[in-house]
């Protein structure tokens, strides 16, 4: 699974777990529908500022982890 599929799959549990609608969220966070489904489906690379907005809704934090190489 990618970064981007994880990413996906995180915001539509998290969506289920709050009993909140595709379109719902997309209305809250002032994003299209379609574009909610294609990031929660991993078709689409989201903006960080469309991220920030459900991460923010969903109550979910973005952070950056640094690999040890």
């Amino acid at each position: 699974m990618t970064a981007i599929q994880q990413i996906g799959q995180i915001i539509q549990d998290r969506r289920d777990h709050m009993r909140i609608t595709q379109k719902q969220l997309a209305d809250m966070a002032n994003i299209g529908i379609n574009t909610l489904y294609k990031i929660e489906t991993g078709q689409a690379n989201p903006t960080l500022e469309s991220l920030q907005k459900i991460t923010d809704i969903l109550g979910l934090e973005i952070t950056l982890q640094v690999k040890k190489i």
